[in-house]
């Protein structure tokens, strides 16, 4: 049986680690604890989080236990790691929230029963430290000539790095350190801009306990069109459904680039590697196969298989004949005497003003019940809905809104 580190290089998410000949080694013969952190900016996270959730989840499949940080001490510093400035300061109270909801979120990825996983905060043992004694206890063991060759600060050298982000280092070594006293935590996972952080925590730990700690790296990704993985047109996608829909998501899988369906499949799927090949064989529009199941196994990691099996149904209907399926993003509306038809749009949020509205009306981008929208302000009345009160909007190919009449 391979073990977790062959899965996950078999795959394609190792970038670096430290100890290349113990690393494999430790994780074949041993469980061990290890670590990685999300830091709460946000009240969800996004795809872009994917790749070492998902990394802890082979892991744990393989019997060791993950630790899931959640930074409610360094986001209020903020990760300078790939920033052309500094990120806006978040209020404790918004970042405790924001703590609340990843939590949940977290554990769709991962089995916390029993303590087969944890979830920490660093405001725990952050947030109270007395910074004298901090600096005299942690601080000593780092040199700042070191700290300033990290790849983490280069790109914000240049703009300006303030004394506030440059403790973020410190403050993730220190993370490390307290989670191999309290947990026996000996690794630390995470994007490979994360490396240089990594390091100086397996160092911090080499200094104050005098035995090794380790440090795995998954590979950052770009789209095939350059894109930041998880971004959009629209921004990020979200792995909360009150933020992206179940349809949304599977519809961003359903629409990646044929030359990405391979790797997204190794790293966002559970598929095993010969039904991936098998998969990432077709050609042409047969690609379209692998692309649907991409959609629908990252979708039912995230929403649940219930809610992939819906988006499918819409997506099918839409794009292939049929009735209009119930997972595509909906809300209601109020019909007003002078409703016009551009106001639909506007209330869906498929526009975000009067002129793109009438901009793409021009190129034949917008239609209401599959027939091209001619004049922005034609009126709107509630004869235009169906049977159920629902007006289906379109923009461009690919994303619909069902815009129910009330009132």
């Amino acid at each position: 049986m391979p073990s977790a580190f062959d899965v996950l290089a078999e795959r394609g998410f190792v970038a670096q680690c430290t100890h290349p000949g113990e690393l494999p080694k430790l994780l074949a013969e041993k469980k061990v604890s290890f670590y990685a952190g999300f830091d709460p900016t946000a009240d969800s996270l996004h795809a872009g989080h994917l790749l070492p959730i998902m990394a802890m989840a082979h892991l744990q499949r393989a019997g060791h236990r993950p630790i899931a940080l959640v930074g409610g001490a360094t986001a209020m510093v903020g990760d300078p790691t790939g920033k052309d400035e500094m990120r806006s300061m978040l209020s404790v109270g918004t970042i405790d929230a924001n703590i609340r909801c990843i939590k949940a979120q977290l554990s769709r990825f991962l089995d916390f029963s029993n303590d087969r996983a944890l979830i920490v905060n660093n405001g725990d043992w952050i947030r109270p430290l007395n910074y004298v004694e901090f600096l005299r206890e942690i601080g000593v063991h780092f040199s700042v000539n070191r700290m300033l060759t990290a790849e983490c600060f280069k790109q914000r050298m240049e703009k300006g790095l303030t004394f506030l982000e440059f403790n973020y280092m410190i403050m993730q070594a220190y993370d490390f350190l307290h989670l191999n006293r309290k947990f026996g935590c000996v690794l630390q996972v995470g994007g490979d801009d994360q490396w240089s952080n990594i390091l100086a925590g397996a160092d911090l730990i080499r200094r104050k306990e005098q035995k090794e700690a380790y440090g795995l790296t998954f590979n950052l990704i770009m789209t095939a069109d350059n894109k930041k993985m998880g971004k959009t047109e629209k921004g990020a996608v979200w792995l909360d459904a009150e933020k992206t829909s179940p349809y949304e998501y599977y519809q961003y899988w359903r629409n990646v680039h044929d030359r990405d369906v391979e790797k997204f499949l190794c790293f966002f799927t559970f598929l095993p590697m010969a039904e991936i090949s098998k998969l990432a064989a077709l050609k042409d529009n047969e690609i379209n196969e692998a692309k649907k199941t991409l959609a629908f196994e990252a979708t039912k990691i995230v929403h649940g298989e219930a809610e992939a099996e819906k988006a499918k149904m819409a997506a099918q209907s839409l794009f292939e004949g049929g009735s209009i399926g119930g997972a595509i993003p909906a809300s209601e509306f109020t019909l007003q005497p002078n409703t016009v038809v551009i106001d639909l749009f506007l209330a869906a949020g498929l526009i975000e003003s009067k002129s793109e509205g009438r901009k793409l009306i021009a190129q034949g981008g917008l239609s209401v019940n599959g027939k091209p929208v001619i004049a922005h302000d034609a009126p709107v009345s509630r004869e235009m809905a169906d049977g159920k009160g629902v007006i289906v909007l379109k923009k461009g190919k690919k994303s619909f809104h069902h815009l129910k009449i009330v009132g």
